[in-house]
């Protein structure tokens, strides 16, 4: 549960505006929950129309303890059900409307929930192209083209699987900002190799005649690619001289 501290209302302000928070005071609340959350990605977010604060007369953000449960909603369903920004607000929009909808059960499992493994490794979600379109809200040709710079790929039997979703949203959101698919052709190079050196530590596990050492594979190399996520994430922020708020 998100906790929503009181703050960013200074002297003068009125009795209705004491519970409004700064952007900064909701990057705190959020913080714990999801610790690469920064202030661009709050603004960025209320630019998609995914949350409304209020403007105080000199333009600054003000946002009610509402706002930051929606801000909290909206993460949440990006990490847990790999949704596309439209996908969501259209979502958030009809549960505030009394709407019984459910979120499609793609992405990553939820706590307490684990693939299955076996001998060829853990079971995963499944889409086909069609549906890949849908949660992804892309066009046919949009993902014509990013198949062929490499961004996604289908598996041998022509289906995909979840985190190709989530690769649609990432490329799409880049789109917002000019990044065009072709410019992200270097990202996946540099994906390719990370992942090579994360196979090399983990091959060695994924032969071994034991089920349960090759059960132990899958979680070290998910343990592997959080972190090497984390290092190029922290490399990018050095190379740009970005400081995290």
């Amino acid at each position: 549960m998100l906790q929503t501290p009181s703050g960013g209302a200074g002297h003068g302000t009125t009795a209705a505006d004491s519970g409004l928070m700064s952007i900064g005071t909701v990057l705190h609340a959020l913080r714990d929950e999801f610790p690469d959350i920064t202030i661009s990605k709050i603004r960025f977010l209320e630019a998609e129309g995914l949350v409304e604060p209020r403007r105080t007369p000199a333009g600054y953000r003000k946002f009610s303890a509402g706002d930051v449960e929606r801000l909290g909603q909206v993460l949440r369903i990006q990490r847990d059900h790999y949704l596309p920004l439209k996908a969501i607000r259209e979502h958030l929009d009809a549960v505030e409307r009394g709407e019984a909808v459910r979120l499609p059960s793609l992405g990553r499992p939820r706590d307490g929930e684990f693939p299955e493994v076996t001998d060829e490794g853990p079971t995963a979600a499944r889409l086909g192209r069609d549906e890949l379109l849908a949660a992804a809200g892309i066009e046919s040709g949009d993902l014509e083209e990013w198949e062929s710079y490499g961004l996604i790929a289908p598996l041998p039997d022509g289906a995909y699987d979840a985190e190709a979703v989530t690769v649609a949203a990432l490329v799409t959101e880049l789109g917002r900002f000019g990044i065009e698919p072709r410019h992200l052709r270097v990202m996946k190079a540099a994906a390719d190799r990370e992942a090579g050196l994360v196979d090399q530590v983990v091959a060695p596990l994924r032969r071994h005649r034991n089920p349960q050492t090759r059960a132990h594979a899958e979680e070290r190399t998910n343990e592997l690619a959080g972190l090497t996520v984390r290092l190029h994430a922290a490399l990018v922020r050095t190379a740009l001289g970005v400081r995290l708020p």
